[in-house]
Parts: C-alpha cells; sequence; structure tokens
C-alpha cells in the first residue's frame, strides 16, 4: 500500500483512545524484509512450530495484506525462510509479522515484502499441518483480529480496528 503514514503521527493522534480499537506491539520485533514501511488490513493465522498454514497462506493471493502469525513466541523453530518469503512477495503480500523466529535472513532482505519477527533461527519447523487461521490472536500480548488493520514503520507496529490512512 503507498498511502503514507508514520505511526508516531498515528500513536498521537489516538494516545488518549480508551476504546481498545488502537493498539501499539512491543517493541521486540525486528525488520527482516527489504520493505520496510507497510499496511494493510490483517490476516491471522496461529500456530507453534508447524509453519503448514504459513505456507498456505503466502502461496495464496495476498492483495496488500498483512499476515499476522501467533507463533506463540517460539525462539526454537523458523515460521517463515527464503521460499516463503518470496512467496509471500510474490504473491502480494504487503507484510508478514511473526511472533516466532524467521530463517534465511540474508534471501528474506531481498524479498520486497514486509517481515518482522523476533529472531533468526536456522531450525525449521516440522509440518503436521496444525494451526488456526482468521481468529484472533496474541501477539506479545496485544490482541489482533482479521481484519484489524496493521501498520509498520522504522518507528514500530500499531494495530488498529479500522483503516487510519
Amino acid at each position: 500500500m503507498s498511502t503514507p503514514f508514520a505511526t508516531c503521527d498515528l500513536c498521537d493522534g489516538f494516545k488518549n483512545d480508551s476504546s481498545g480499537d488502537f493498539r501499539v506491539l512491543p517493541p521486540v520485533f525486528r525488520d527482516f524484509g527489504a520493505v520496510r514501511t507497510f499496511c494493510g488490513p490483517v490476516v491471522t493465522v496461529k500456530c507453534f512450530e508447524d509453519n503448514s498454514l504459513v505456507k498456505a497462506m503466502v502461496d495464496s493471493a495476498g492483495e496488500g495484506r498483512v499476515l499476522v502469525v501467533d507463533g506463540g513466541g517460539s525462539l526454537r523453530r523458523a515460521l517463515l525462510g527464503g521460499n516463503l518469503g518470496a512467496a509471500a512477495a510474490r504473491n502480494g503480500w504487503a507484510g508478514v509479522v511473526i511472533d516466532g523466529c524467521v530463517r534465511d535472513v540474508a534471501e528474506l532482505a531481498t524479498h520486497q515484502v514486509g517481515i518482522r519477527a523476533l529472531a533468526s533461527m536456522p531450525l525449521p519447523t516440522e509440518k503436521r499441518n496444525e494451526g488456526q487461521r482468521d481468529v484472533a490472536v496474541q501477539v506479545q500480548g496485544v490482541w489482533v483480529r482479521p481484519g484489524d488493520w496493521l501498520y509498520a514503520d522504522a518507528d514500530g507496529i500499531v494495530v488498529s480496528a479500522r483503516s487510519l490512512v
């Protein structure tokens, strides 16, 4: 999405919001993709050390959306690597935010998609076809729901119940 925004400006505008419609994710995510600023409507996946659903999602049409993956904060397995990052870019995803790890960091840095995750971990996941999609998830203690809007830039990541720009 090419609409300009700044998460700091969004936070200034919603700093007194008490509705719960505007949320800020903790500053624990690292940038891994070539796109540093991205936003779009949210699609969710909840999985733990099994990236079967992550693969299915990035292999589908992204349509400018952001895939938010509740990986339970696991630092033991990577939920996205070079091949899946390439698929996300090729299929039109604006970004992928993972409460978990990625791998193939040098490859991910070349893909034209926003990618945020907690850390890198070279060990891949098992493929057990487990997990859920299109459910409310908690990412670092913050609720993110399908249809929310996510905005990410150099200052951080915010989530809103509606489009803000």
